[in-house]
């Protein structure tokens, strides 16, 4: 928890000199994810993303969204940086995250988290895996996601 917080600081600011200079129209992408939080409980995620072309098929993004845990019936709030790359010749993306998820109702509200993601990208569709960690323990889910 004491290293979280320098961390989100140097995450904004990275975002800050990685975010793309041209005016290039941004992405929106809708997602529904769910997941195992292992040794937690499962997890299911309403997921928005905005992401801007930086070069090539490189995009950098925020992800935030609602979380239900449902062992508790606990909420959470998902706030994540997004590197992604589609690699539009095989129809697939490979993806980065990293931020701080809020969780109410299990002691520490700010939890880590990080995690890469894979799967097929069609036009606006997309179905992978992400597999990553939460703290304190790893998580692996599904997600479906929708782009504009």
């Amino acid at each position: 928890m004491k290293l979280l917080r320098p961390s989100l600081g140097v995450l904004l600011a990275a975002g800050f000199f990685v975010t793309p200079m041209s005016s290039e129209a941004a992405t929106v992408r809708l997602g529904l994810g769910a997941d195992y939080w292992i040794d937690q409980s499962a997890a299911f995620s309403f997921l928005l993303g905005v992401e801007g072309r930086i070069t090539g098929p490189i995009s950098v993004g925020a992800r935030f969204g609602a979380a239900l845990i449902t062992d508790g019936n606990d909420v959470g709030i998902p706030l994540d940086l997004v590197i992604r790359a589609n690699i539009t010749s095989a129809k697939v993306y490979v993806e980065g995250l990293v931020g701080p998820w809020i969780v109410m109702g299990r002691g520490d509200a700010l939890r880590a988290h990080a995690a890469f993601g894979f799967g097929l990208q069609g036009k606006a569709a997309s179905i992978g895996v992400e597999v990553g960690y939460l703290e304190p323990d790893p998580v692996i889910g599904l997600r479906l996601g929708y782009k504009f």
